[in-house]
């Protein structure tokens, strides 16, 4: 083998001196964010022949490197150079044998050095990798900086010497591209640790404590601002730390941080930008423009056939670009995107909105709406984007589905009357869905003056699709029902392969005519149409709030809001039919909706939380009630339909009134504008007011309030609800007998029917009432037959609220007969009573096994009707493991789902 070096010539074989500072690691920042888990995999790396550790510019490989050699992790002191990349191979050569002998690498005088830059001798190769093969202890060896740009035969010459060294040497190499190694063949024998871009991202975690190093306090909204402009990049997070902490507002800074007014900036542009050939720069500066690129677009953009291998190189090399997932779709890191297009304005000025012009017809041409309406919209060209959702039906997609913010912030920058049917159509779905009636009114009376019986069916359809909408708006039923007629029939114009691929339009339509009718008190009719719009969206996707109460399959894709908003709708028909158990179905069904979709807050009504807190009111349960009724307040946002915030308003004044705060709940319903309320809503709100005036004892000011809106009523009966008014006649029958006049509160009710066409909570309250009459009369066994018909029609919906709030006589009743009290035990919902739902003898045991404690405090929640997520929140843990432990409760009850769980238990006595 030799003898070992004794004396060594420290040139490089051009005779220049070796430059010391390419073996000496960088010196590790102050303000360093520990890694320990990539320090292991760096530790376990090295026991194998090669580690590579890759990723973009400031992706914080070398810092790393240095920060574990440094750490004393390895099994002996790492070696270090730094790679340039003009070294030819002999000059590489020569450094590597001056970096091992600097590590105290003891080799064979034999091995020689090179003698000439440009190579060296495959005999130079056998005796390197010889003489390291006999070295007692592995040499670990980094080459920081060693990218595809190093010479093939440096790269060969490498893989040559680390497969022959037995063992005997150890590479950490970082680089930004992967290099000309056969990775490959590393991979399938198992000997190479890797370390990509995607470990390299800092956490939020990471950029926490990166953070707190520079003194900065920052908050876990900000932290996830960061990581969402930066993408987890090291350099960028570094950077942004270091302007924060000159900024007097750091927080500010996030919020208003423009990456071209920065370092990032010109970090990226001489670190990346300029790196790159002046034919791929040119690339980069055109493709800026859109949000992912096509090799196809990316010559359109350019004018050129070098997309694919331009942006293939690119993705290889971590130039700030990576492939979509596989496919053929590229994408720029979010920060290199925004400084390339601040560099294109400034270096070719007028050059950007031609590009978005072509990237939008591109797009068009290749099916892709929403990216090519995007497109236009960004070039100004406001024709072409609006004919664009017009003509392919896609005018829906500005009110639903997880696009319509994107778009409608699209077009928010379109002038107001920008000429042409498709503009004034586009502006006024916007305006319409802000809620804005005035405005989305005008924009379909400019639409009116370019459309003409030639315009094709696509505009005409958009027409009457949004007038149906304003006419919901506006509550006005009858330019609803015309708006809709108008677009049923304009939907058989349409082709049917154009109208398959926009379902949603159909299911909107269905929805908001619905609403519309149920707004206007036509609650049979609403309830079939609602139903058909919850069929249009492909049934109810998944589970109830509980995880447990499949209603369907899941919805078609961008159908969430119409579903949600159909599901809502139809629980508050059902309310207000008295169908309570179907009514919190619907409303569950639709928040489990909203949470699997993840649909935007924006986009939710809160009317299911409005219909929850409406059966806890009426099953005595006040705490739910008020829980979800502040739930639906947050969810209206700053403009509620007008019925929807007055049926809020009579739920609040019957929580307030519960609570003995008559002037809150007066207040409440005072504050509601009647005008444009269908008769229905405003018999709702003076019945409301009418309760609240006899919980305070004043019958006078109660029938004063239902006297003053039958004069209304009286002056237009046309409006009579769809049923009549019952509710009415039970509310002022209430009030006639507690103002002394029970033969006039008699003859109020004998107009109420005893059939099914008056909801089963008003035939309860009647018979309540003539109970109380009953009694009054001296009549104790009429009163105790009508007292157990009044219960019997309340106990399948459990409604007990209307017995607290019926006064003392009931409850006296209940307690002077222990008979009919141990048969409706479930006017308290602690107490046990037997049900239809519960297992006669003979049929399935009580309970499989018992719950534990933690399922019975599940079940207790489960009770006050709090969904998944805030029983969750409650009991601090996750949702999943709140449905776990319903599918427990389940199985051991013996039922399917969270209703039939609840009544089990109370049946058993086990809340």
């Amino acid at each position: 083998m030799g003898t070992p070096v004794t004396s060594m010539d420290h040139r490089a074989p051009t005779g220049d001196p070796m430059l010391t500072a390419r073996f000496a690691p960088p010196a590790v920042p102050g303000l360093l964010v520990h890694r320990p888990e990539l320090l292991k995999r760096l530790t376990a790396g090295v026991r194998g022949p090669l580690t590579l550790i890759n990723g973009p510019a400031g992706s914080g490989k070398t810092v790393l490197t240095a920060h574990w050699a440094a750490d004393g992790r390895a099994p002996r002191p790492p070696m270090w150079l730094t790679v340039e990349p003009d070294d030819a191979p002999g000059a590489f050569w020569a450094y590597v044998l001056e970096a091992l002998h600097r590590g105290g690498v003891a080799l064979p005088a034999g091995v020689g050095r090179p003698t000439r830059a440009e190579g060296v001798t495959r005999s130079f190769l056998v005796r390197l990798a010889d003489g390291l093969a006999a070295t007692a202890q592995p040499a670990v060896l980094v080459l920081d900086q060693f990218d595809t740009a190093q010479p093939p035969a440096t790269t060969e010459g490498l893989d040559f010497v680390l497969r022959h060294a037995g063992g005997g040497l150890r590479i950490v190499l970082t680089s930004r591209s992967d290099s000309l190694l056969p990775l490959h063949r590393y991979r399938a024998a198992g000997e190479i640790t890797e370390i990509r871009h995607a470990d390299l991202r800092f956490t939020d975690e990471d950029a926490a404590t990166l953070l707190g190093e520079h003194g900065l306090d920052i908050s876990q909204a900000g932290v996830r601002l960061l990581m969402e402009r930066t993408e987890g990049w090291a350099a960028g997070v570094r950077l942004c730390a270091l302007a924060m902490q000159r900024s007097a507002d750091p927080e500010a800074f996030l919020r208003q941080f423009a990456a071209d007014r920065t370092t990032i900036a010109d970090y990226l542009l001489s670190e990346v930008l300029d790196a790159q050939p002046p034919l791929t720069r040119d690339l980069l500066l055109r493709v800026c423009v859109t949000d992912r690129v096509h090799p196809d677009l990316a010559d359109a953009l350019t004018g050129r056939d070098d997309g694919a291998q331009t942006l293939a190189g690119l993705a290889r090399d971590n130039a700030f670009l990576e492939q979509i997932d596989a496919s053929a779709w590229y994408r720029l890191h979010p920060l290199f995107a925004e400084v390339l297009r601040a560099h294109l304005r400034q270096r070719r000025p007028g050059l950007e909105p031609r590009l978005h012009g072509r990237a939008a017809r591109w797009l068009a041409r290749t099916g892709r709406l929403t990216e090519a309406v995007l497109q236009g919209a960004a070039a100004g060209d406001w024709q072409f984007a609006a004919a664009q959702v017009v003509d392919n039906l896609a005018i829906g997609r500005l009110l639903t589905g997880l696009e319509a913010d994107q778009l409608g912030r699209a077009f928010a920058g379109m002038p107001a009357g920008t000429p042409g049917a498709a503009p004034a159509l586009v502006g006024a779905a916007c305006r319409l869905a802000e809620q804005d009636v005035a405005g989305g009114e005008a924009g379909l009376r400019r639409a009116d003056t370019s459309l003409t019986a030639s315009s094709g069916p696509a505009a005409r359809l958009g027409r009457a699709f949004l007038g149906v909408l304003a006419g919901r708006l506006a509550g006005d039923p009858t330019a609803t029902e015309r708006a809709a007629g108008d677009a049923d029939r304009l939907l058989r114009e349409i082709a049917p392969p154009l109208l398959a691929g926009h379902p949603e339009l159909r299911a909107l339509l269905l929805a908001h005519r619905g609403a519309a009718e149920l707004a206007a008190g036509r609650l049979d009719r609403a309830g079939s149409t609602l139903t058909a719009a919850v069929a249009a969206c492909g049934a109810p996707g998944g589970e109830d709030a509980g995880g447990e109460h499949p209603v369907g399959e899941h919805p078609h894709p961008g159908m969430e809001h119409p579903l949600c908003d159909a599901l809502g709708s139809l629980a508050l028909a059902e309310l207000l039919r008295g169908r309570l158990r179907q009514a919190a179905e619907h409303a569950r069904a639709a928040l489990a909706v909203a949470e699997q979709s993840a649909l935007p807050p924006g986009r939710r009504t809160g009317v299911d939380h409005l219909v929850l807190a409406g059966v806890a009111v009426e099953q005595d349960a006040l705490a739910a009630a008020r829980r979800h009724l502040d739930l639906a307040a947050a969810a209206a946002g700053p403009r509620p339909d007008p019925a929807t915030a007055a049926r809020a308003a009579v739920i609040g004044a019957r929580i307030a009134a519960s609570e003995g705060d008559a002037d809150t709940a007066l207040a409440a319903l005072r504050a509601v504008d009647a005008a444009g309320l269908s008769a229905r809503v405003r018999d709702e709100l003076a019945v409301a007011e009418s309760a609240v005036h006899l919980a305070r004892g004043d019958a006078v000011a109660a029938l004063q309030v239902l006297d003053a809106v039958e004069a209304a009523s009286a002056e237009a009966p046309w409006e009579t609800p769809e049923g009549g008014r019952p509710e009415y006649a039970v509310a002022r029958a209430r009030a006639l007998l507690a103002a002394g006049r029970g033969a006039d509160a008699g003859q109020e009710l004998d107009g109420v029917p005893g059939d099914d066409s008056v909801p089963a909570p008003v035939r309860a309250r009647a018979c309540l009432l003539r109970a109380q009459i009953a009694a009054a009369d001296g009549d104790p066994d009429g009163a105790h037959r009508r007292l157990g018909e009044a219960l019997a029609l309340a106990r399948p919906e459990e409604l007990r609220r209307m017995f607290v709030e019926s006064g003392p006589w009931t409850g006296r009743t209940l307690r002077n007969d222990p008979q009919l009290t141990r048969s409706h035990g479930w006017l308290n919902p602690r107490t046990p009573v037997r049900t239809a739902r519960t297992p006669q003898d003979g049929g399935a045991p009580p309970v499989v096994e018992p719950l534990s404690p933690r399922e019975t405090e599940v079940l207790r929640k489960a009770a006050d009707l709090l969904s998944t997520e805030e029983i969750a929140a409650e009991l601090y843990v996750s949702a999943n493991t709140v449905k776990t432990h319903l599918k427990s409760i389940y199985r051991k009850l013996g039922v399917a789902r969270r209703s039939e769980a609840v009544h089990r238990a109370q049946d058993l006595g086990m809340l």
